[in-house]
């Protein structure tokens, strides 16, 4: 996908070096504009483009989102940062690649989606306005760093090599899925499963650490590892899914469970935890050391216990991914379970 970052910013918490590229390849081994809380007038009149599933949810596409909002926190927004606090709005990346997680509306230029609207919640929790920037998913390890964002909410799942360089504020569940053709027989639990398979996997991500992985255990065994297939977009990817170039597509849990409630063609027919072989979540994800990431725990905590951040999950059909409990997770706790 095609970075549309808005205007450069010099990082308002310091510059460090740029990554050397073998850190960024590590990094990713895991998975614009300033938005109003106003819709556009002059759309008032039209009917908000939705998709109903089988799940029950309705999802809303259109730029009018008429998102659910959160009041101020004086208390919690006391602990964000001063230099972002004085500011005002930080700067968060998303990168608008995967339904309903984040992705553009209907108008092909507004970020919408569970992250997006968490993001939102996190900011009115925090007495600040949201400047929301779309970006690549491989941008955004080297944006973050050099401090042109301070916050990346992007279904960005923690990991062992990222925390030596992020800290991270936990707010969902995580878990990849497995989908392929709705006539098709494959129940995917381990890697005997896709031995000899075409499975399309986005590069750099969690899941294809994982399939990585399987990989190296058939051959381990003496059977033929999966070939990995790699696309440009989600719409290369489903399009040689569905027309039979591909056998399975693995991709994050929320994805493919709106295409299995909003297709004909599809099914989801299997499910691992993204940190796999042990367990992870997803999480704001803040420079190392900025301070941020405690402001943003705290905000969590509070939009969960005011209900907000259950509502927003129940929008998107994300409920059973909700924690009870945010936690700020560094390299110093990561691993313990503190």
């Amino acid at each position: 996908m095609a970075s549309t970052t808005t205007r450069p910013r010099t990082g308002r918490l310091g510059k460090r070096a740029a990554l050397p590229a073998v850190v960024l390849v590590a990094l990713l081994g895991a998975g614009t504009a300033v938005l109003s809380a106003c819709s556009d007038p002059g759309a008032a009149a039209a009917q908000p483009a939705t998709t109903a599933a089988r799940n029950g949810v309705v999802y809303n596409t259109s730029p009018d989102q008429q998102r659910i909002r959160a009041e101020k926190d004086a208390a919690v927004a006391a602990k964000v940062p001063e230099l972002i606090s004085k500011d005002g709005k930080p700067t968060v990346a998303t990168t608008a690649g995967a339904i309903p997680l984040s992705f553009h509306a209907t108008d092909d230029k507004t970020p919408i989606g569970t992250e997006v609207d968490i993001a939102q919640l996190v900011a009115d929790k925090l007495g600040l306005e949201l400047d929301l920037q779309v970006t690549s998913w491989e941008n955004w390890p080297l944006k973050t760093q050099s401090g042109d964002f301070e916050a990346v909410f992007s279904n960005v799942g923690i990991n062992a090599a990222r925390v030596k360089l992020f800290d991270f504020a936990s707010y969902r569940a995580a878990y990849m899925g497995f989908e392929a053709k709705k006539g098709s027989s494959y129940n995917i639990k381990g890697s005997d499963d896709i031995s000899d398979l075409k499975i399309s996997v986005g590069s750099g991500t969690n899941q294809e650490k994982i399939l990585l992985a399987w990989n190296k255990e058939l051959e381990a065994k003496g059977k033929a590892p999966a070939v990995l297939q790699y696309y440009s977009s989600d719409a290369d990817t489903i399009l040689a899914l569905s027309s039979g170039r591909t056998d399975l597509n693995l991709a994050p849990y929320p994805s493919v469970t709106y295409r299995e409630n909003t297709r004909d063609d599809l099914k989801v027919v299997g499910k691992v935890n993204a940190g796999w072989p042990s367990e992870t979540l997803v999480a704001a994800t803040t420079l190392k050391g900025n301070g941020l990431a405690p402001a943003i725990t705290d905000a969590l905590n509070a939009v969960i216990k005011d209900g907000s951040y259950a509502k927003v999950l129940e929008r998107w059909g994300l409920s059973e991914e909700a924690l009870p409990e945010a936690k700020t997770v560094t390299e110093a706790n990561f691993g313990t379970g503190k």
